[in-house]
């Protein structure tokens, strides 16, 4: 007898995390991980700065702090929200608390690689849906749905991509799903999206039995450092999600810190407003420098590069990493031939567009 893991997590490719190092850099401009230029609320900061006197003792176990803030902030019942270790912990227990061997998950082939980590972890079958114009086709996943399906992940918008499905593409989607597939809409830059036909999926949840949405405290609020993540979801579900979670599973000056944050509108808003400003910027500079950009309601922009000598997204990717910026490889997420460039500071996305110009000559 071997000790071997289950099937399935021999599958799983190790997830890599953006760059952070550009070796021999004088200066490093880090724009791969999607994080807010701005960095956290400086109430974030008070609050997490003033738990010394409670490290020492364990929080309340099911974060209800943190969930009584979300609950009157967003006007959602509290007991129908769960909190975690980023949303990726909320992802991964959903996986864990409803897929069984040979259950199959439908997912973007260009998405987030949690949803497929999970999948194989449970030794269930992830099923990629193909996305020629990078953007969810409803009827593409719905062709895909079979006796077999459990879960749908979709990211919205979408990382990488940026592309997002409106509230009627998401409304006719989760129509044309069995009520025995459980629709989980990972809406972790719904902060970001300023356009009309957006929703980030609270009004589904509560009207159905088969949704979840989860969010974060990553991006638009800058304590990605912290791992704070929660869902809103039926009753039922997020008993579920609490039978499996580890206890105390969010630590207390995460929480205080988050609670600060969620009320500091005029830091969030700031951020969203600047966010809108220059991704239009940085969208429209690149594609005058002739590279085309999907078109993106996050907080980030996709690059693609041309299949060219010299010019392919690796040659742009070593040329901007020995200038001390950092973009995204996008290969394990199955775009070879883009790079995905955070938006940055004014200063940064003015030096990275200078730099890639550079590049082109």
């Amino acid at each position: 007898m071997t000790l071997v893991p289950k099937q399935g997590v021999l599958d799983i490719a190790i997830y890599v995390g953006g760059r952070s190092e550009a070796a021999g850099a004088q200066r490093v401009v880090k724009l791969s991980s999607n994080e807010s230029p701005f960095g956290p609320s400086p109430k974030a900061l008070a609050a997490l700065n003033g738990v010394a006197g409670e490290i020492g003792v364990y929080p309340e176990g099911s974060s209800r702090l943190l969930r009584d803030a979300l609950a009157e902030f967003h006007h959602l019942p509290a007991d129908r929200i769960v909190c975690g270790n980023g949303s990726d912990e909320i992802l991964t227990l959903i996986a864990n608390a409803y897929l069984r061997p040979k259950d199959e998950v439908l997912m973007s082939a260009h998405s987030f690689p949690i949803y497929k980590i999970a999948t194989l972890a449970n030794s269930a079958t992830p099923i990629e849906i193909p996305e020629p114009d990078l953007k969810m086709n409803v009827d593409a996943v719905l062709a895909k749905v079979t006796g077999r399906t459990r879960l749908v992940y979709i990211g919205n918008p979408n990382n990488p991509t940026g592309t997002y499905l409106s509230v009627s593409e998401v409304k006719r989607l989760h129509e044309g799903l069995p009520a025995s597939v459980l629709l989980v809409i990972d809406a972790a830059y719904a902060e970001y999206v300023t356009r009309n036909d957006y929703d980030s999926g609270f009004a589904l949840v509560a009207s159905s039995d088969n949704v979840v949405v989860t969010r974060t405290f990553s991006k638009a609020y800058g304590l990605a450092g912290l791992r704070v993540g929660w869902a809103y979801a039926p009753a039922h579900v997020i008993d579920n999600l609490n039978r499996v979670r580890a206890p105390f599973n969010v630590n207390i000056g995460a929480q205080r810190a988050a609670v600060a944050a969620l009320h500091d509108r005029a830091h969030t808003d700031h951020a969203v407003q600047h966010n809108d400003e220059w991704r239009k910027w940085l969208t429209d500079k690149v594609r005058g420098l002739g590279l085309p950009v999907t078109e993106s309601a996050a907080n980030f922009i996709l690059i693609h590069f041309p299949d060219e000598t010299g010019k392919r997204a690796v040659d742009a990717d070593r040329f901007l990493m020995a200038r001390g910026i950092i973009l995204r490889g996008m290969s394990g997420y199955g775009l070879p031939s883009c790079l995905r460039l955070t938006v940055g500071t004014e200063e940064a996305n003015r030096l990275v567009v200078a730099e890639l110009a550079e590049f082109l000559k």
